[in-house]
């Protein structure tokens, strides 16, 4: 499912506690600043990922990286090259249910 342009998700399995999703994203797509109730995890399988909090923290993953946001942390994202990576949600996020 193109989530918007650009970012693609897969989810793959989830419950009430927990939710793991792929994602395909593409050089250039970007996800703004954004929050929700979920711990958000993840690692890259290849690409590279600009994060950014409204804090003014600034991370860039590559592939073998991982990275977590904390329940209800601003974050968003500018994708510097195509991307592939997994991510997982605790509690699930109801709105990523297929």
């Amino acid at each position: 499912m193109e989530m918007m342009p650009g970012i693609f998700r897969t989810t793959l399995a989830y419950n009430d506690q927990l939710m793991l999703c792929h994602f395909q994203m593409k050089k250039g797509a970007k996800i703004p600043l954004h929050s929700h109730e979920a711990v958000q995890n993840g690692y890259v399988i290849k690409g590279k990922v600009r994060f950014f909090t409204k804090d003014g923290r600034d991370i860039i993953v590559e592939p073998g990286s991982s990275y977590v946001f904390d329940s209800y942390e601003e974050h968003g994202s500018e994708v510097l090259e195509d991307t592939e990576l997994i991510e997982s949600f605790t509690p699930m996020r109801p709105e990523y249910v297929v």
